[in-house]
């Protein structure tokens, strides 16, 4: 593993160097979103690096399962959480957001890091984007400060900016309902990272406003019980919790299923 690593940190800093920024402007009240090209995006963003990778296999099961439920037509904006902080909800969200954005159909995705208390998506995508999503909440920037590509033109990423004195009440605004309105007929996928929810209550103030919620759980890391309780505060805020995502986990690979990947 630690091999694989070195290797991904070194293609990352290949990449360092040329950003290219484009000028947006508004078109018939649609976002021209700016690009950044050749970001330094951090190696735990597998699917980023290596869509054929064992691991980005895996988060392509993911979209597999997600893209199957409710009879083909799946929940379109989700919110990717935590029971407690450490747990990978942000490199989940992320790699999710990639391989959605990488199906054949070229869905058009958005990922949104709505932890505005913490939230670390531009470190990982390897920007340095001066506004984000609590600049837009507050008024002092429009979506076209604040969204930008990579690479690929149908996935698009808001950085979580500054924070805030109001975390909650923000994501509990008018200007939050408004944007979700927006995006809703302009995006296939919208994945929100939001702050764990048994320290906090952002969580549970989205749960209601999106299609579902998926919980990250760290194997070895998360107690059952703090689990549970994570999930009774979203059901208390009348969230609809989709699925599960564990990670952490270690397991032996056959030779023969190696081979074959």
């Amino acid at each position: 593993m630690g091999k694989i690593t070195s290797a991904l940190k070194k293609a990352a800093e290949e990449r360092l160097g040329r950003i290219e920024r484009i000028a947006q402007v508004r078109e018939r009240d649609k976002v021209i979103i700016k690009k950044m090209r050749e970001s330094k995006v951090d190696a735990g963003i597998i699917t980023y690096f290596d869509p054929k990778a064992i691991i980005s296999e895996q988060y392509k099961t993911l979209r597999t399962n997600l893209l199957s439920l409710n009879k083909g037509k799946p929940p379109k904006i989700i919110i990717i959480t935590s029971s407690v902080p450490g747990e990978g909800k942000t490199v989940t969200g992320l790699n999710l957001s990639f391989v959605l954005a990488q199906a054949v159909n070229k869905s058009r995705v958005l990922f949104v890091d709505a932890d505005l208390r913490r939230g670390r998506s531009g470190r990982y995508l390897g920007v340095d984007q001066p506004k984000g999503f609590t600049e837009y909440l507050q008024g002092q920037a429009p979506l076209e400060d604040v969204m930008f590509h990579l690479e690929d033109d149908n996935l698009s990423f808001i950085v979580s900016g500054g924070v805030p004195e109001n975390p909650s009440e923000l994501l509990g605004s008018q200007q939050m309902q408004s944007f979700l309105d927006y995006v809703r007929p302009n995006f296939d996928h919208v994945i929100i990272d939001t702050p764990p929810v048994i320290p906090v209550t952002d969580a549970g103030i989205l749960g209601p406003m999106v299609d579902g919620v998926i919980v990250v759980i760290q194997a070895g890391y998360t107690k059952r019980g703090i689990v549970r309780r994570a999930e009774e505060l979203l059901h208390q805020a009348h969230s609809n919790v989709i699925g599960h995502v564990l990670t952490n986990i270690e397991y032996h690979l056959p030779e023969y299923i190696y081979r074959y990947l």
